[in-house]
């Protein structure tokens, strides 16, 4: 029994001394509560939209006031003609736009009968339903309230569009959240293990005293998931095109040089994990939590980041998935260039280059 306890006070020691068990134990429990708290909603609100009123008469006037009253939408933005219509979406500035033909009050009131085009971005095909639900219950609330206040029979006749994705496909939206979610786990979570594990084994010592200089030691960790991360590219894009119909709109050129762009920033992000690991264990535990997790949650992925607290947004912003998760959409979804998408690039390459760095800082140059 008094061996027992000893044994049992040991193993309090060695958790209570390491801090990275501590901070694994307590305080991602704790950030993946929150993040699963705050970021687990089907509902859509605050969404962005546009208005593209070719009316501009009292009756628009009252329509546009009832949008802009909702909790759900956010007019950010007047399209002033039709033709600016796909170019608003493509800035990625809005996720619905409501068009209200000219003569719209004449319509309604003289011939009782009036139409309103919804412009949805069907790229995620679930939030373009919902927005569209949501914005044709307040037109119908809207024409209801006419019908109560003049007892005549007004209508409004509602015409969605649906831009990219008319058949309203899931695979649209999923197929580019899997690519960013799978390229993450066989990338970082691989490689985060791969030096403590040299530790671990003793060989080490043998690379530390080689004449090698730590960038190459790196460098030569991650080149085998590079490639393993190029052939999961290539197979994910052809089962997307040939098994779930998912086009690539864009330049497959454009789109695996931003797959590759991503697979260096998160091999490089598993190095680092792997040089400030003292097990393999924790390793693979830090991958599983703090990278799997933030992946789903904050990437856009499963949920907007809009609907999100505002902290969590300005959170999501250093989460690599969230701007390769847009740049894998905007490619082959919208079939965007180079040109709408060099912010997000860039962003990826500032996250490489930062990792990098601090891969090498952190690379110990004797066992301690």
């Amino acid at each position: 029994m008094r061996q027992f306890l000893f044994f049992v006070k040991k193993e309090f020691l060695h958790v209570l001394r390491d801090p990275r068990t501590m901070f694994i134990l307590f305080a991602m429990p704790v950030m993946q509560i929150l993040i699963f708290g705050f970021a687990l909603t089907n509902e859509v609100k605050n969404t962005r939209i546009g208005i593209l009123d070719n009316s501009r008469d009292e009756a628009s006037a009252q329509l546009i006031a009832r949008l802009e009253a909702s909790r759900y939408f956010d007019i950010v933005t007047q399209v002033d003609k039709n033709e600016n219509l796909e170019a608003t979406f493509r800035k990625g500035e809005v996720k619905l736009v409501v068009v209200i033909p000219p003569s719209f009050q004449e319509s309604l009131f003289h011939r009782n009968d009036a139409a309103v085009q919804l412009v949805a971005d069907a790229t995620d095909p679930n939030t373009a339903n919902t927005l569209a639900n949501y914005a044709t219950a307040i037109i119908m609330d809207y024409q209801q309230d006419l019908r109560n206040q003049l007892k005549l029979p007004y209508s409004i006749n509602t015409e969605l569009r649906m831009l990219y994705n008319p058949q309203l496909k899931g695979s649209y939206n999923f197929v580019p959240g899997v690519m960013a979610m799978v390229l993450m786990l066989v990338c970082a979570m691989m490689t985060s293990i791969s030096i403590v594990k040299e530790r671990e084994i003793g060989t080490m010592e043998v690379i530390l005293v080689s004449p090698i200089v730590p960038l190459r030691v790196i460098i030569a960790k991650m080149v085998p998931y590079f490639m393993l991360s190029a052939g999961n590219i290539a197979s994910i894009l052809l089962l997307s095109v040939y098994v779930l119909d998912v086009p690539i709109q864009g330049s497959l050129l454009l789109l695996v040089s931003e797959c590759l762009l991503f697979t260096i920033t998160a091999l490089y992000l598993g190095l680092l994990i792997s040089t400030i690991a003292a097990s393999q264990q924790i390793a693979m535990l830090i991958s599983l939590m703090g990278l799997f997790l933030p992946t789903i949650m904050l990437s856009g992925f499963m949920f907007p980041v809009e609907n999100m607290p505002v902290p969590l947004q300005v959170i999501s912003n250093i989460v690599p998935s969230k701007w390769f998760y847009y740049l894998v959409r905007s490619i082959m979804i919208k079939g965007l260039g180079f040109e709408h998408v060099w912010k997000e690039t860039l962003i990826l390459e500032g996250m490489m280059v930062f990792l990098l760095v601090v891969s090498i800082r952190k690379f110990k140059f004797r066992l301690e």
